[in-house]
């Protein structure tokens, strides 16, 4: 390939963007012209003056049309990716606080100066993610390296359908995980997280069973919920819950939408020595769950809701953007005064401030006073540029009930 071939030129926005250290190029009328090349290609990006700015991982059918490698020249070949991938291996070991955990991401992506692409690791094996198509081309080098670098049983891959909100809902008996190298899992693999089992599919559904970006702050939560009583929304296959009733909550309530999800929390609870008849599992729409929680007078002293950022049923639709005050405003008459709401958030768009205006909203519709006591994000083995914003997505506010704001109005 002539060296001409592997120039492309940014416009003035985008090449400003690159000098501050953001490590997208997005498509827009400078892409546009750009010569045709492969996905995977590696490029030189250079400004409208011929400055070199970056190596990045073209994908030119995508919004993100290419990703920033480094910023200096460099060769996309086993010796880049090794050392890259030995970094990664590194900062776990010596900054992610992973004692009595099994599960942990061991590739963040950006985080880890390997845009597009995510490494899991989980107990005996390894899951890749590709977000982006450009690292396809790679893959059976990466799976090498890290079947060198950390021996895992098996690799496996999970593709990441581009329509993921309309699959969401029937693809939890699909296969969307494949067995790469090694020998295969077990159809419920056994994980720790916090020194509690937790069962997870690398085959099937779009998703493991559980999000380990989670991992520190249901740590935090085994802190706050002894002696109480605890309804976790959107339960998913029920870590919060399982995390709850651990640290000694006296009931748990897990309401989920999903019937699979749902049997699935029982079984880690199960898995955890836990009697699930202790506790209890609701199959239903969450807000549709609260309002006939609000009729039988049910208080709670936890409420915890980790919605997805979008998902529909069919009795309601949910988005992040707008849903949240509704939800909380619904939530808050369940919860006693000086109870604990705890929200999180996984949407990439919204960030904190806009996320705090939304708790603020459903405050203000329930006529309560509500205040932020802690935010945390994602984990260390979810680290982020501090170049690029949108790697900080996961918000997670613990908040204080203090009650009717009529009712402070009448004393």
């Amino acid at each position: 390939m002539k060296k001409q071939d592997a120039v492309r030129t940014v416009g003035p926005e985008t090449a400003r963007m690159l000098e501050l250290g953001h490590p997208w190029v997005v498509a827009d009328a400078y892409t546009r012209k750009w010569p045709t090349g492969n996905s995977g290609q590696s490029v030189e990006l250079c400004d409208s003056l011929g400055r070199f700015l970056a190596t990045a991982l073209l994908d030119p059918d995508e919004r993100i049309v290419a990703r920033v490698l480094e910023r200096k020249r460099i060769q996309l070949d086993r010796p880049w990716l090794t050392e890259r991938l030995k970094r990664a291996i590194e900062l776990r070991r010596h900054h992610a606080a992973l004692d009595g955990s099994t599960a942990y991401r061991v590739v963040n992506a950006e985080g880890d100066g390997l845009p597009g692409l995510t490494v899991d690791r989980y107990a005996d094996y390894l899951m890749l993610q590709l977000y982006s198509f450009a690292w396809r081309p790679h893959l059976k080098l990466i799976t090498q390296i890290l079947q060198e670098l950390l021996s895992p049983a098996g690799i496996y891959e999970k593709s990441r359908p581009q329509k993921t909100r309309e699959l969401e809902a029937v693809s939890d008996n699909k296969n969307y995980g494949r067995l790469l190298a090694g020998k295969a899992a077990p159809q419920r693999l056994e994980v720790l997280e916090n020194g509690l089992t937790f069962l997870v599919s690398l085959e099937q559904g779009l998703n493991t069973g559980l999000f380990l970006d989670q991992r520190r702050n249901r740590r935090d939560l085994m802190t706050r919920v002894k002696g109480k009583r605890v309804l976790n929304l959107f339960a998913y296959t029920g870590a919060f819950s399982v995390a709850a009733a651990a640290a000694g909550a006296v009931q748990v309530t897990s309401v989920d939408a999903s019937a699979g999800y749902t049997d699935w929390s029982r079984d880690n609870f199960a898995a955890n020595r836990i009697n699930p008849k202790q506790h209890a599992f609701i199959v239903g729409d969450c807000l549709a769950v609260l309002s006939k929680l609000a009729q039988e007078g049910k208080r709670f002293d936890v409420i915890l809701m980790d919605p997805p950022s979008f998902s529909t049923t069919t009795k309601s639709r949910f988005t992040t953007r707008g849903g949240t005050s509704d939800l909380v405003a619904a939530t808050l008459p369940l919860l006693t005064d000086n109870g604990l709401l705890i929200t999180a958030s996984n949407h990439q768009k919204v960030d904190t401030a806009e996320y705090l205006k939304e708790l603020r909203r459903g405050a203000l519709q329930a006529d309560c006073d509500l205040r932020v006591i802690s935010l945390l994000g994602q984990p260390e083995d979810f680290p982020y540029p501090v170049t690029f914003p949108e790697g900080r997505y996961l918000k997670y506010a613990t908040c204080v009930k203090s009650g009717s704001q009529a009712e402070r109005r009448k004393q």
